[in-house]
């Protein structure tokens, strides 16, 4: 298909399969602002082609403005268009203009492998140091009454399981965490021995 300029309207020529046709701009589905860009542009040429004091100026300006109108025409037909230009008849071939893709998506992250021996270390460390706390408080408190020793691991129960709960999806402190929570289910299991002992 091409782009022309004649008798002061714009058309596009093309060949059907069986002969040359030529076919006014609004008769295509380029919409109306398009169309009558075109047919501005070409009243442009014919009074640029009319005129003896038209400068070279003019000519260039008419010629980019005619390049701009066929990248558009190309970019609404989604195919190449030839545009002829009107004062000095060169022919060039205009691309529509490439579609921008989104980006792929980054690859999804692989997963990294638990660090099973590490945080069975740290849970076991944090799991002893937390019974032995507890136990050793209550052991201390029960001497003076043996319900200070059950409200001192009420307390602590009280204070760490929220700490215990929000760390137990977070990949380094679900460790302590799990030695945490199996140090205070151990501390009131052991409990009632050291009240009875």
């Amino acid at each position: 298909m091409e782009l022309h300029a004649r008798d002061e309207r714009a058309v596009l020529v093309g060949h059907d399969g069986a002969a040359e046709r030529e076919v006014d701009p609004h008769s295509l589905a380029l919409g109306a602002d398009l169309s009558d860009a075109l047919h501005e542009w070409a009243k442009v040429v014919g009074a640029v082609r009319r005129s003896d004091t038209a400068d070279e100026s003019a000519g260039i300006v008419v010629s980019q403005r005619g390049r701009q109108l066929a990248t558009r025409v190309a970019d609404a037909m989604g195919q190449p268009i030839n545009y002829i230009d009107p004062l000095s008849g060169e022919v060039s071939l205009i691309e529509p203009p490439e579609i921008e893709r989104p980006a792929p998506p980054p690859p999804p992250k692989r997963a990294e492998p638990t660090p099973w021996s590490t945080g069975l270390a740290v849970s076991a460390f944090v799991f002893v140091f937390v019974v032995v706390a507890i136990n050793a408080l209550a052991a201390t408190l029960m001497e003076t009454s043996p319900l200070l020793g059950v409200a001192s691991n009420v307390v602590i129960t009280a204070g760490l399981l929220p700490s215990v709960w929000l760390a137990r999806g977070t990949p380094t402190l679900r460790w302590l965490a799990y030695g945490t929570a199996a140090g205070i289910a151990v501390g009131w299991v052991s409990l009632p021995f050291i009240l009875f002992a």
